[in-house]
């Protein structure tokens, strides 16, 4: 290990706990660690690393920029799927509520692309199936695993 390697490693052992529990504070406690880890490796591996006067404070920065985009992401992943919600009309659908939305969300990725097929552009299983290149049997058991599935999840509203 290189001098650069061993005081990069330092400086991660000197600041990550401060600035994971600065990380949990912005984002949680599941996303604090994953934003130190990115931050910590954008900017380590920098070529501007070794210019910097005070780490401490680069580093705090750093976290800030990074849970600055984890949200702007979050969002726009959120505003995607609002939109997504918008049946084949164009009108949004405002009667759909969160539960639903929340339920629809914890499909599978290829249940959720049929339920949305079927359900919001008003597709027949033949037609799903062409355009995910699946077969309509495949079609056909997505949608009655998922149509189970929030039948169970939302029995009890």
């Amino acid at each position: 290990m290189d001098m650069a390697q061993l005081a990069r490693s330092e400086v991660y052992e000197k600041y990550s706990h401060d600035l994971i529990r600065f990380a949990t504070g912005l984002a949680g406690p599941d996303d604090g660690p994953d934003l130190v880890s990115a931050a910590m490796l954008s900017v380590l591996w920098s070529q501007s690393w070794d210019q910097v006067q005070n780490p401490r404070a680069y580093l705090y920065r750093a976290v800030l920029n990074e849970a600055r985009k984890s949200y702007k992401t979050a969002m726009r992943r959120a505003g995607a799927e609002a939109r997504a919600a918008v049946p084949a009309g164009g009108t949004p659908a405002r009667d759909v509520e969160p539960e639903i939305l929340e339920a629809v969300g914890s499909l599978s990725v290829r249940q959720r692309a049929v339920v949305f097929l079927a359900y919001w552009e008003d597709l027949r299983p033949a037609e799903i199936a062409r355009r995910l290149d699946l077969s309509e049997s495949t079609v056909h058991r997505y949608l009655s695993r998922a149509e189970s599935r929030l039948r169970r999840l939302l029995h009890d509203r």
